[in-house]
């Protein structure tokens, strides 16, 4: 069943995951320029985001292990990511900032999701008040960091890893604040 954020004014901020979300996943990680493909729906949902009237802050939050795992560099990283943002932008999106982990699973920080580093760190950078926040991604470890961040209005998508990672969901004790859809795009069509 989907259904709209519950009991918020507005809403102050998004939280998006990058792969499976805006682009494609890539088993093998995305390594280069070459290795990115855009979701057209999610192209469109991010202009139509950054038409609303009250427009919510935008943030990607992102775990880039390939960085700890030595398999691209940093700069490479944000190379990539310059691009994305530039292909946002010229389809009439905008992404306020972007948060990224770089650490390999086994170096056990705060900032990989499920863990809501990233999260904690942007809600206090921009004084966002987490309860009036949506979090959008395609993996339960998406989901997880944003329960654990506080973030009431949790949605998992179908691209990426989002339609096989739902049927664990139902074991999940927060499962009820999950909402699903196809795509970003149908997600934020009924926010808003």
């Amino acid at each position: 069943m989907n259904r709209n954020p519950s009991n918020h004014k507005r809403i102050q901020a998004i939280f998006l995951d990058r792969d499976g979300v805006i682009i494609h996943n890539r088993a093998d990680y995305v390594r280069r320029w070459e290795d990115v493909h855009f979701f057209p729906s999610s192209l469109r949902a991010l202009q139509l985001i950054n038409h609303l009237q009250d427009r919510p802050k935008v943030f990607l939050i992102t775990n880039q292990s390939a960085i700890g795992r030595g398999l691209i560099s940093i700069e490479q990283y944000l190379e990539i990511n310059q691009k994305i943002l530039e292909v946002i932008v010229s389809n009439g999106g905008f992404i306020d900032q972007v948060f990224f982990c770089p650490h390999a699973p086994e170096e056990n920080c705060d900032c990989r999701k499920p863990k809501p580093g990233m999260i904690i760190t942007a809600a206090h950078q921009y004084a966002i008040d987490l309860r009036e926040t949506i979090l959008i991604g395609d993996a339960l470890s998406d989901i997880e960091a944003g329960y654990l961040g506080g973030i009431p209005n949790l949605y998992l998508v179908a691209t990426g890893r989002g339609k096989k990672q739902y049927k664990t969901a139902t074991t999940l004790t927060y499962y009820k604040q999950i909402q699903f859809h196809q795509n970003l795009y149908s997600a934020i069509k009924t926010i808003f």
